[in-house]
């Protein structure tokens, strides 16, 4: 995984994770990167705990490494093709397009995901994250992935199931984003299985 607090070009970020009590692996996992078109973030729950949900959430992880000429909809696919025989993930794709000014987001199963926009004048200054059912390397539902427009400032909140529903209902991003989601995973982590939330800022073009 990259090291917390790598700069990425668009994109200011945070995470924060931890293993279900007793476990010595997660299967929780993220990784960040940068592709053609700006950065892209992917947050994988391997389904269950321990070992095996280690090594299937592993997979993707590897695979989104060395697959940056892709769109979303392709990668889910590929990552889909590369978990089978697994015992599958559920997990999310964002892909900030830091010359469009856009967020392209695709989800399957239960992970969570919410858009916090900064013009708090918006008609929707928050929104949840649609997300399809299935599981990656299991039952690939069909891939629909939402664009979104984005504008400097806006936050989107990526978090497992080992993490409480509405984290971000009621969420201020005026801290450093590391020490956010630091405190999101203390306060909101359910404490009976792996957790994991990732926390991104889109600054634009100019990074500023």
């Amino acid at each position: 995984m990259p090291w917390r607090g790598q700069a990425f070009p668009g994109l200011d970020w945070g995470v924060a994770y931890s293993s279900k009590k007793g476990e010595a692996h997660s299967g929780d996992a993220y990784i960040i990167r940068t592709v053609p078109a700006g950065v892209l973030v992917a947050v994988v729950d391997g389904l269950g705990h321990g070992v095996e949900a280690h090594e299937a959430a592993d997979r993707v992880v590897r695979l989104i490494e060395r697959s940056a000429d892709v769109d979303v909809s392709e990668l889910m696919r590929r990552c889909h093709q590369v978990l089978l025989g697994t015992r599958g993930v559920v997990m999310s794709i964002a892909e900030f397009n830091i010359t469009e000014n856009t967020l392209t987001w695709i989800g399957v199963g239960n992970v969570t995901g919410s858009l916090l926009r900064t013009d708090r004048g918006s008609d929707t200054p928050r929104e949840g994250l649609l997300t399809r059912g299935g599981v990656v390397g299991l039952q690939l539902p069909s891939i629909f992935p939402t664009v979104k427009p984005l504008a400097p400032g806006d936050v989107i909140v990526l978090a497992t199931d080992g993490v409480h529903p509405g984290l971000a209902d009621h969420l201020s991003v005026e801290a450093p984003l590391q020490d956010i989601a630091d405190e999101l995973l203390a306060a909101h982590a359910t404490g009976d299985d792996d957790a994991l939330i990732f926390i991104g800022r889109f600054t634009g073009a100019t990074g500023k």
